[in-house]
């Protein structure tokens, strides 16, 4: 083998040991990488990744409710060294990456027809929100309405005052113990406004 020859495969070997090198230290050293992740997507306000498992080829979605067998995800693009560290054993790890005001490389990506994966769709939010509406939430309309005369000859029927609810509502609370499968009640707190003025005031 002549000298040029030797040269050249030194120069080569170099090469390649550098190359090497210098991706070990961006990517285990600085670990300077993009990493892609699935979060969670709210249909109802977001253009959503809709993905379906199936039942007849794989046991566990065939076990899995029908309900709970369509996933809407959204992807973020995020550089690794970004990441703080964490230990998982300690619970010090957050359940979903974020990209923070001003972070350089990191993005979130919602689904379009230039980026769903074969075998996925995406997710219509106006369409969403017409097939599944909010649940209303009725605010005392159905008791004031019971309050009044039901029994069809005209007498006045006669509320309990506020002190006589209150001393009943705590006199059946510690008698019965409270049922874990009741639903909580329901919250018009901001709703219906009472002016200052009008606002009951309970006697000490």
């Amino acid at each position: 083998m002549d000298k040029k020859s030797k040269i050249f495969f030194l120069v080569f070997f170099l090469l390649i040991v550098g190359s090497v090198a210098v991706t070990y230290w961006r990517i285990m050293v600085k670990r300077d990488y993009i990493i892609s992740a699935q979060q969670e997507c709210d249909p109802a306000t977001e253009p959503c990744f809709v993905s379906s498992c199936d039942p007849e080829s794989d046991e566990e979605c065939a076990a899995t409710p029908e309900e709970e067998r369509t996933t809407y995800y959204k992807t973020i693009l995020k550089n690794a060294k970004n990441i703080p560290p964490c230990d998982p054993y300690k619970n010090e790890c957050p359940t979903e990456l974020t990209c923070q005001e001003g972070e350089p490389e990191c993005s979130i990506e919602y689904c379009d027809e230039s980026n769903v994966p074969e075998g996925e769709e995406c997710n219509d939010p106006e369409q969403y929100a017409i097939d599944n509406p909010p649940e209303e939430c009725s605010c005392g309309g159905e008791e004031e309405g019971a309050a009044e005369d039901t029994t069809g000859n005209g007498e006045d029927v006669t509320e309990p005052s506020e002190n006589e609810n209150t001393n009943s509502s705590e006199e059946a609370s510690a008698d019965e113990p409270a049922s874990d499968s009741e639903e909580p009640a329901c919250d018009c707190s901001q709703s219906e406004e009472v002016p200052a003025e009008e606002a009951p005031t309970l006697e000490q």
